[in-house]
């Protein structure tokens, strides 16, 4: 049943089906993100509230959610890569950590800059801004463990282990401004009966998500694409890619 697949397998396949598919979703990202964010930016109504500072939400909510949904995916690698012994699963993992690491300084930076404003200071120690900040150096610190052995498989093992444990943190994020007394908005656009957001300043903040979803797919083809040439090295496919580029 699940033959088709095992050609898959192979780095080198591999390599070359990333290498065919980024450029689509490179495509769809960039048309999401500039449909939705000039229409946001220029054509959305100003808030009756915030005025036009609400704005920044079309770059903040979106990196924010997909911050939270890397890890997710990095999570779930290292499982199949611990569990099943599956390589390939922990390149995917430490190929997603860095795009994950900028989603999360960019929904940290873009959250200050919202935050100062709305709430007159650049940063408070809010239980969903510190979480968010953890999550963070979570990223880092999947990375940092990543290099820090020699051996890479034991640095990906031990990589893998602390993004698995460190999952705990993104229901903490998720619920944080309903367990605790907090500065930060509750939910907007996740409450499907009714959001509490009007139409025309949903519709491009759902383009935006989607165009960040697709972004991050892209950014990590191009990575694991990376990572795989860093595995085989040494093997002949990549001898033979490197001759051809010389």
């Amino acid at each position: 049943m699940w033959k088709w697949l095992h050609p898959y397998a192979k780095h080198e396949t591999q390599y070359h089906l990333c290498g065919k598919l980024s450029p689509w979703f490179a495509g769809i990202s960039l048309l999401l993100l500039a449909v939705g964010i000039v229409w946001g930016l220029a054509y959305a109504p100003a808030d009756y509230q915030q005025g036009n500072s609400f704005r920044i939400m079309y770059v903040h909510v979106p990196a924010a959610i997909w911050s939270m949904g890397v890890y997710g995916s990095m999570a779930v690698a290292a499982i199949i890569a611990l569990v099943w012994q599956i390589k390939a699963a922990h390149l995917s993992m430490i190929a997603m950590a860095p795009v994950g690491a900028m989603f999360t300084f960019l929904a940290l930076v873009t959250g200050a800059i919202w935050g100062k404003p709305m709430w007159g200071t650049w940063w408070v120690w809010d239980a969903r801004l510190t979480a968010e900040l953890i999550l963070f150096f979570l990223y880092i610190g999947v990375l940092a463990l990543y290099s820090a052995f020699a051996d890479r498989s034991v640095g990906a093992k031990a990589a893998g282990i602390l993004c698995i444990v460190g999952v705990i943190n993104l229901p903490i994020i998720h619920f944080s401004v309903e367990w605790w007394n907090t500065l930060h908005q509750g939910a907007s656009i996740t409450k499907f009966e009714k959001p509490s957001i009007a139409t025309p300043m949903l519709i491009p903040l759902i383009l935006c998500i989607f165009g960040f979803l697709f972004l991050s797919i892209w950014f990590t083809l191009v990575r694991y694409r990376v990572e795989l040439l860093k595995e085989d090295s040494r093997r002949p496919w990549v001898k033979e890619l490197a001759a051809k580029l010389q």
